[in-house]
């Protein structure tokens, strides 16, 4: 029988018997999920660390040194297990190897405490090496995924850039192009660090409580002569003074909060010039002007309105439409408030406002029409519409009509050649994502599909379409780039949700690089209705591999075992998995992933396009209608409220189909609410214009602001955060960006791709940032208003940046 002698090592033991209960309750999850995940098809490593840590934690709670040695082999088998599974990519480590690190410092601090055991000098000294070794593995983090050069571009051709002052940001991408290219120069990499904030703006429009509904700003404002023009969250019209910020003067069209969607707010305004076309119809005191609003301020408002204000005043051009304003759901039938938005501003091309609109998602499959319209810049009457269930008719419907009910729209932003007199509109899906069998046979051919129309007529003169059949949600978000190739092609830049990057003639949407019809998988709920290839673009992709078992990701060994569990029951054959309901299916990339509403920024100078991009996975499932209706998911209704009040895609009841929608996005865990895939989540790349090829790619985002159960750790190690929102690139040889998750905006060295400077801002970064000279210095501004669907800080603040030593 044993007897401890030492009255100190009996008092001590108590450490080592609650260690060895830790360990064992660990190991019995292990043990017990391991198992499963074996049944499964998946990994051994977890049900045999799981046996071993059960006995480990036996024999520490009997005092036994055994226990201890039990744990040291399971840890040495460990380690190379762990890099033979992730190689040298630390992130994936640590999961994998920080738990158990921690664990076996605990054991050798308690190991002086068990019979036969070390001296303390030794089990100290075997703590202090444990730590050591997961300082390592930190440190490894920070080196391999670095805010760090990366190398430096080759010579290239550059392409020709598009038309615009300098000294003006005169469209919400720069020009209707949608470039985001400025010439400015003042800013370069030398003197960067020496940006300073120089003023601070307010919209004053921020949710007050649960009844003002969830919404934040994401404006990018115009620069036009000595002002800033933008929008708030709830389409409040600003103008300010563009060397101090000051308010000059701002218009309200008092916009509800049931019309606020779930997903958007105001994205920016558009501009025109144009003279008077009857001041007979002056309605309002315009004051001594001339020509009241020969520059109009235009937005779309999230009530689907388009107003537009005297830039000069602020006050409504009265011989636009009706005092100002006019009404484009005119001809769409029953909308209930929030279910028809104008997110996007408008483009003008040919003296016509056109205009897409946001159609909530997932909510009725005979949602609003996702008609595109015209109206005339100078007053406002309609000039035409394209409806696609209409084919050949581009007027109003009859009295007795209504446009075609729950087909694609585009609610992002279009882009425009006025030369060519064509506009681009990146479409959406129809009005249910997730179901297809009903969908007619033009929504079959226009959906997720690039659609240039005549500016004039409305008439559709070519498409080019991304997805058949789409029911993964990866409608077109991103602005498409007109593009002049050195051999004098017209070209335009297409992105996509899903990651595929295509190079078009913007005369006829005849691809310039080869596009391949690839097989993709089939089957799910509508097997027939499958399509049994998908274009795969030859030019440029954002998109990674297909996932494997040892992607999934966690905090901890348990949660990545969970992961791993849930990765071992889904669905998954690769790209474009078809949807089912008998288990949740991978969508990967997700809905949010690849390059979104921020769009892409291209360097025509040098002749490179640089994309920000997620590169995170869906957790889907299908849901029988009984099953939702007991749920009680209700579609968006008269009150303005969805039923679930969850976000995008998360209980959307697909109304008028077979089967809801609920769609884990980002596939978060529940233990931890981290997502399951390993990071990183975002990247930036730059890419050769001219040949797709990769000149660099970084993670992109730190992990200051992430963390278990929705914590901010303040970790500065960068993991490559989700993104949204979009960058601009200069001739200085920077781009200025902010987007990600962690507050931040940055300078980033376009040859590099190195961090040259960066500020935490007073919200999150969701926004495209805009630049522009005035009083000869060039100013840097972006609206950090946060984003409540990437959970970031909400905030009313636009904030403007420039060297501390220019006049």
């Amino acid at each position: 029988m044993e007897v401890i002698s030492e009255p100190r090592e009996q008092r001590s033991l108590w450490l080592a018997r609650t260690l060895g209960v830790v360990i064992a309750l660990i190991g019995l999850i292990l043990l017990a999920g391991g198992g499963w995940l074996v049944a499964l098809g998946g990994s051994a490593y977890y049900l045999l660390a799981g046996a071993g840590l059960l006995a480990s934690g036996f024999f520490l709670f009997r005092g036994k040194s055994f226990g201890a040695w039990i744990f040291l082999a399971i840890f040495v088998a460990t380690v190379p297990w762990a890099f033979w599974e992730s190689g040298l990519d630390a992130w994936a480590l640590v999961p994998r190897l920080t738990g158990p690190a921690i664990l076996l410092a605990c054991v050798s601090l308690v190991s002086p405490t068990l019979d036969r055991g070390p001296r303390w000098p030794v089990g100290l000294a075997g703590a202090a090496l444990s730590m050591v070794f997961l300082a390592l593995v930190f440190w490894g983090a920070a080196w391999l995924h670095p805010d760090r050069p990366i190398g430096p571009l080759p010579a290239l051709a550059g392409a020709a850039p598009a038309q615009a002052p300098a000294s003006d940001w005169p469209a919400w991408g720069g020009t209707f192009a949608g470039q985001r290219y400025s010439g400015l120069k003042q800013i370069t990499s030398e003197n960067v660090g020496q940006l300073e904030r120089v003023w601070v703006a307010h919209t004053r429009d921020l949710p007050q409580g649960a009844g003002e509904g969830k919404y934040a700003a994401e404006t990018t404002p115009l620069k036009i002569g000595n002002r800033l023009y933008l929008c708030s969250a709830k389409n409040i019209l600003i103008a300010l003074d563009a060397i101090s910020g000051r308010e000059i003067w701002r218009y309200d069209p008092k916009v509800s909060n049931a019309a606020i969607p779930y997903s958007a707010s105001c994205r920016g305004v558009t501009a025109f010039r144009a003279p008077v076309s009857n001041p007979d119809r002056l309605e309002l005191t315009q004051g001594p002007r001339a020509q009241p609003c020969s520059l109009r301020i235009i937005e779309g408002t999230l009530d689907g309105r388009i107003i537009a204000v005297d830039a000069e005043t602020g006050r409504p051009c009265a011989d636009f439409g009706l005092n100002g304003q006019v009404d484009i759901k005119q001809g769409m039938g029953v909308v209930y408030p929030g279910m028809a938005a104008i997110t996007a501003p408008p483009v003008i091309v040919r003296g016509n406002i056109v205009t897409g609109h946001q159609v909530m998602d997932g909510q009725r499959n005979s949602a609003p029409s996702g008609v595109i319209q015209a109206f005339d810049a100078v007053t406002g009457e309609r000039a035409w519409a394209w409806d696609m269930g209409r084919p050949g008719e581009y007027g109003q419907p009859e009295p007795d009509e209504e446009f075609t009910r729950g087909t694609p729209n585009m609610w992002t932003t279009a882009s425009a050649d006025e030369n060519l007199g064509l506009v681009y509109l990146p479409m959406g899906n129809s009005a249910v994502d997730y179901w297809s069998s009903d969908r007619s046979p033009q929504e079959n051919r226009y959906s997720t599909s690039l659609v240039a129309l005549d500016a004039e007529t409305g008439e559709p003169r070519w498409h080019f379409q991304t997805v058949h059949k789409d029911v993964w949600d990866y409608d077109l978000g991103s602005q498409a780039s007109l593009v002049d190739l050195p051999d004098g092609t017209p070209a335009i830049l297409l992105p996509s949700k899903q990651g595929e990057l295509y190079l078009l003639d913007r005369r006829t949407g005849e691809p310039l690089h080869t596009v391949e019809e690839r097989p993709v998988p089939q089957g799910g709920v509508e097997p027939s209705e499958r399509s049994p290839t998908q274009p795969f673009s030859g030019f440029a992709t954002l998109r990674k591999p297909s996932l494997e078992e040892r992607d999934m990701w966690g905090m901890t060994p348990i949660d990545q075992m969970i992961c791993r569990i849930q990765y071992r029951q889904s669905a998954y054959e690769g790209y474009y998995t078809a949807p089912t309901t008998d288990r949740r299916w991978i969508q990967y990339p997700g809905y949010n992933g690849g390059s979104d509403w921020g769009s892409v920024a291209v360097d025509p100078r040098r002749g490179v396009i640089y994309a920000n991009y997620n590169d995170m996975p869906n957790h889907n499932r299908l849901v029988p209608r009984s099953v939702a209706d007991k749920k009680g998911w209700k579609p968006r209704g008269p009150a303005g409220n969805s039923g679930n009040g969850g976000p995008e895609g998360a209980g959307d009841p697909q109304v008028g189909t077979p089967y809801a929608i609920d769609v884990n996005a980002g596939w978060r865990l529940g233990l931890t609410q981290l997502l399951c895939k390993e990071p990183p989540y975002g990247g930036l790349r730059a890419i050769d214009l001219q040949t797709g090829k990769t000149l660099w790619d970084r993670p992109f985002g730190t992990a200051r602001e992430n963390g278990p159960w929705g914590l901010a750790l303040g970790i500065p190690f960068t993991i490559g955060t989700p993104n949204n929102g979009g960058g601009v690139v200069t001739a200085g040889g920077l781009m200025f960006i902010a987007a990600a998750t962690d507050n931040l905006i940055r300078a980033i060295d376009v040859e590099t791709g190195e961090t040259l400077w960066t500020d935490r801002l007073p919200g999150g970064g969701q926004a495209n940032v805009m630049t522009y000279e005035e009083g000869g210095r060039q100013f840097v501004v972006i609206m950090a208003g946060g984003h409540h669907f990437m959970e970031t800080p909400i905030s009313d603040a636009v904030v403007a940046y420039a060297l501390e030593n220019t006049p």
